[in-house]
């Protein structure tokens, strides 16, 4: 794994201009364990003390996906990230392995914005996550945004295997799901969402879908 580079200068953006999406930047991980430990605390006053306290993933991990270009940011107003969307292709599509999106950004739009982007960009011709059915910003979020949930019959050998590792982890102690969206558009090879990876490293599959308003 290379080393984490300093991070290079960048044009100051306006107060007030609007938010970007783009790659995070290698220097910028640490910015997004802040958020996934400020993502999950509304999980505290659910009773879901467990998911609150989870670690956010290493560094490394969150390297191996910044490095294959499928860590991307949402941006507050000084370029810095306030939300991020990490995922990786599962089986002929793009699985988003986490989205978290910091309280001070909740209902802005900027869970949506990094799942349309994705969409847009990453080339494959569906979405799929696992999520908590019955956490409000989780699986009802996702309905409205034109995710449905599959029955057992329908998931993939990498969804099942996504679904084994969360279970080993205690995640289905709170009722679960796997969900799929049909992608809009294709546009295979454009933007920055389809970026080889340049790390000779394989993205373990599972993940949480935590905060995303």
């Amino acid at each position: 794994m290379s080393a984490i580079r300093p991070r290079p200068q960048t044009r100051p953006v306006p107060v007030g201009a609007h938010p970007a999406i783009r790659l995070a930047l290698a220097d910028e991980l640490p910015l997004l364990q802040d958020i996934e430990r400020a993502a999950g605390e509304p999980f505290r006053e659910l009773g879901m003390t467990e998911v609150a306290d989870d670690e956010p993933p290493p560094l490394d991990l969150l390297a191996a996906y910044q490095l294959q270009g499928h860590a991307w940011v949402f941006t507050d107003p000084a370029d810095l990230p306030a939300a991020y969307l990490i995922w990786q292709e599962v089986d002929g599509a793009a699985h988003i392995d986490q989205v978290s999106v910091h309280p001070r950004l909740a209902r802005r739009g900027a869970g949506r914005a990094l799942i349309e982007r994705l969409d847009r960009e990453s080339g494959y011709g569906a979405l799929t996550l696992t999520t908590f059915a019955q956490v409000p910003w989780n699986a009802p979020y996702y309905a409205r945004l034109g995710f449905r949930t599959l029955d057992g019959g329908e998931l993939t050998l990498g969804l099942r295997e996504i679904v084994a590792e969360e279970a080993s982890m205690g995640l289905d102690r709170w009722p679960r799901v796997c969900m799929r969206r049909e992608a809009s558009v294709r546009t295979v090879g454009q933007g920055f969402g389809t970026a080889g990876s340049t790390a000779g490293q394989e993205l373990p599959r599972g993940g949480t879908v935590r905060e995303i308003r």
